[in-house]
This record gives structure tokens, sequence and C-alpha cells, in this order.
């Protein structure tokens, strides 16, 4: 089971990041993901599968002044 933003989730196992993060209505284009310590290039979102072994932590950006 991979471990996302520090919990344990069952059902990304098999999935592409990007059908991960499309799952939950994030904007690909306002977020950062850390796949195992390491920042994941956006090219690489559709061609990076999660394994029950990754750690992954999804950071959103936010704007405003």
């Amino acid at each position: 089971m991979a471990i996302i933003n520090g919990k344990n989730i069952e059902n990304a196992n098999g999935m592409s990041v990007s059908d991960y993060l499309d799952s939950l209505n994030y904007n690909s284009q306002r977020i950062a993901v850390e796949l195992n310590g390491n920042i994941l290039p956006k090219k690489n979102f559709k061609d990076t599968i999660i394994s029950e072994a990754d750690k992954i932590e999804i950071v959103a950006f936010v704007g405003g002044g």
C-alpha cells in the first residue's frame, strides 16, 4: 500500500500518477509531486506507476497576495 501525503492508500497501486491525480481532481499544472524523496517531473506523471512501496507527497500551489 502506497503512502500518499502521510496516509496509507490502498487503491492507488497500479495507477499512474496522472490517473491518481485526476481521480482526486487535482490540477496537475498547480502541483508538485515528490516520489520517494525526489521531485517527479510533470512529463513523467503519465508513465510513472504507483507501487505499494512508494512514498508520495503532493503539494498544491495556492496563489494570493
